[in-house]
């Protein structure tokens, strides 16, 4: 699954640090999430779209793969 997470994060010059901060989350996981390792619970998920301001089909696209 892709997900927007990095690109989101530095469009608004965010460190994985500072996200994790405004997320609730420990950095390690939003590595992970962005990195396609981990995969956020739906409660996570939308906390992120909601903190990006987008629609979490834009956030987290379960069609589009991953480019290699």
């Amino acid at each position: 699954m892709r997900n927007r997470v990095r690109e989101e994060r530095l469009r608004r010059e965010l460190s994985q640090a500072e996200l994790a901060v405004e997320l609730g989350v420990s950095r390690q996981t939003v590595i992970s999430i962005e990195s396609g390792r981990y995969l956020p619970s739906l409660p996570l998920a939308f906390r992120i779209a909601r903190f990006f301001a987008l629609p979490i089909e834009k956030m987290f696209d379960p069609q589009e793969e991953e480019s290699v």
